[in-house]
């Protein structure tokens, strides 16, 4: 039987990235993602139901995360679910399911753009450098020149 293991979530971050690097270098990086479900309760009242994922990046997405994201910021990754289990320290088995980020797309406006320069002049320009997406994911497949795209 085919399976299928794919994973879209737009929502913003609970907490600051923490990066870290294995022993040959390679980054990794833990986020924590809050994802809001949006449902009518009882009453007809549309109400937000958070839902809280745990993300891993690696690599160089992992290092864009650190560098560009903080509490609170928005963004969208795709990637895998992934089952991790492990042993307590009073012996027990423990498992959680969490997210392994494969691609990742910075959401939200630049701090410190032209509508707010001005009242922000004294504060860093945190993101004055983003990258463009092509520095820290695959690059898209090139169109053969004369075929259409059908949209």
């Amino acid at each position: 039987m085919a399976s299928f293991n794919r994973v879209i979530l737009v929502g913003n971050l609970t907490r600051d990235p923490e990066i870290r690097y294995t022993q040959s270098g390679l980054a990794v990086c833990n986020l924590g993602l809050a994802v809001n479900e949006r449902t009518k309760n009882a009453e007809g009242e549309w109400v937000d139901e958070p839902v809280f994922v745990d993300v891993t990046l690696w690599d160089r997405t992992a290092q864009v995360a650190s560098e560009y994201l903080s509490k609170g910021s928005p963004v969208l990754i795709e990637g895998r679910l992934k089952l991790d289990t492990w042993q307590s320290p009073d012996g027990q088995k423990r498992s959680k399911l969490c997210v392994v980020g494969q691609r990742m797309q910075l959401l939200g406006s630049r701090q410190g753009g032209p509508a707010t320069e001005g009242a922000n002049r004294a504060a860093p320009r945190r993101e004055a450098q983003r990258p463009v997406a092509e520095d820290y994911d695959a690059p898209p497949p090139e169109v053969p020149p004369g075929d259409d795209i059908p949209f």
